[in-house]
């Protein structure tokens, strides 16, 4: 009995049935969901979404950079030095990461010998010549241990080193020496190409005017379609004053985003730009070397605090494609039959009259005993041969 009660539920066939319910509390919550439905359709998926486009997300990109500006820095010993884009910017030819110094510290004249340790140095400091032994390396510090403690100046003793004389001077200037840096100019090209559409946009004005490049400075509300940008002004839009960032140095991000809708007009594709100031300590060192008529070597070494900016590119473009249009509707229908699904689940669950609903809506249709087919053929038979007399 089990075995064919099991195999009858198995040959069971249940079809829908439609129950018309004047519940009004769950009729509210029907038509709220829907609401909500066609809201985020509408709204997230159609319009911010634009789910019924198809996308490239991964474009080429090109990034190419000019820094532009003069400056002037004095010495000590009063002697003054121009600098230009080719002695402040790194490196030279342009690319999406670049360096502009802002500051520096100078050490002239540099020639291998020997000479004392700098006191800042604590692997070099020494009340004898045992603390200093023959062939080690000063730790951070800058040359090899002669095996003799000398005096520094007046009131430090040092080990003597092997290295570069003099040692470098870390005499920090207290104001920036490249403060006319504010003012300098970066010039940012960026080309971008959606391989996927065939469409690729620059961020560059096309213009007949060969000085507009020269003249205009880029800016978010009156200006953005110029890529010529201040160096003052990214500074400041990436939360920091200039003053304060190129004493000593920092690194700054440039994001450019394109977001374009290829079903409008392609003027309407311009990038967005971004600064974000991700490190306020940027440095390093660099050398140049040249002899003297003696063919001795020297090097004038330059520690070198500045700005780093690296320029980042993202973007999407979009298009309308018949697949994603399709699984966009497909999607709508989908969250429809959720909010009938869940008004269901309330009406037959968690409404006080669930039992009645749940037997209105779910009903055991069977045939009427009596007639059969079989027996309701003669009278059909009968009837056909009256019909006929």
């Amino acid at each position: 009995m089990a075995a064919a009660a099991l195999c009858g539920g198995l040959l069971d066939y249940k079809t829908e049935k439609f129950a018309l319910t004047r519940n009004r509390r769950v009729g509210l919550l029907h038509r709220l969901l829907q609401l909500a439905v066609l809201g985020y359709l509408l709204g997230w998926v159609l319009v911010v979404r634009r789910g019924y486009q198809d996308t490239d997300a991964a474009p080429h990109v090109s990034v190419i950079t000019k820094l532009k500006g003069v400056s002037v820095t004095r010495a000590k010993d009063a002697r003054s030095r121009l600098w230009d884009a080719a002695d402040y910017a790194s490196p030279p030819q342009g690319e999406n990461v670049l360096f502009l110094v802002t500051n520096f510290i100078a050490t002239a004249k540099q020639a291998q010998g020997t000479c004392p340790e700098s006191p800042s140095v604590l692997d070099g400091m020494c009340t004898e010549d045992v603390d200093c032994p023959v062939g080690s390396p000063v730790v951070h510090g800058n040359g090899i241990k002669t095996g003799k403690c000398v005096m520094f100046n007046t009131t430090h003793s040092t080990c003597e080193i092997y290295g570069w004389c003099p040692v470098e001077n870390n005499t920090l200037p207290r104001k920036p020496l490249l403060a006319e840096a504010e003012n300098f100019t970066l010039f940012i090209k960026n080309t971008v190409n959606f391989t996927k559409f065939n469409f690729s946009k620059g961020n560059t004005l096309q213009t007949n005017d060969p000085t507009y490049f020269k003249s205009c400075t880029y800016d978010p509300f009156f200006n953005p379609s110029c890529p010529v940008f201040r160096i003052g002004d990214v500074v400041e839009a990436a939360g920091e004053t200039f003053g304060d960032l190129a004493l000593l140095g920092g690194s700054i991000s440039i994001r450019i985003e394109w977001d374009c809708d290829l079903d409008q007009s392609t003027a309407q594709c311009q990038p967005q730009y971004s600064f974000i100031l991700v490190d306020r300590r940027y440095n390093f060192r660099t050398a140049s070397y040249y002899w003297d008529s003696q063919r001795r070597p020297y090097r004038s070494l330059m520690k070198l605090y500045g700005i780093r900016f690296d320029i980042s590119v993202h973007g999407q473009a979009g298009k309308f494609g018949i697949i994603p249009a399709a699984v966009s509707f497909g999607t709508g229908i989908a969250f429809f039959g959720a909010a009938t699904v869940v008004c269901d689940l309330v009406l037959l669950y968690l409404d006080t009259k669930a039992d009645f609903y749940w037997k209105e809506k779910f009903e055991e249709a069977k045939p009427p005993k009596g007639k059969t087919e079989a027996a309701a053929e003669p009278q059909w038979a009968d009837q056909d041969i009256r019909n006929a007399q």
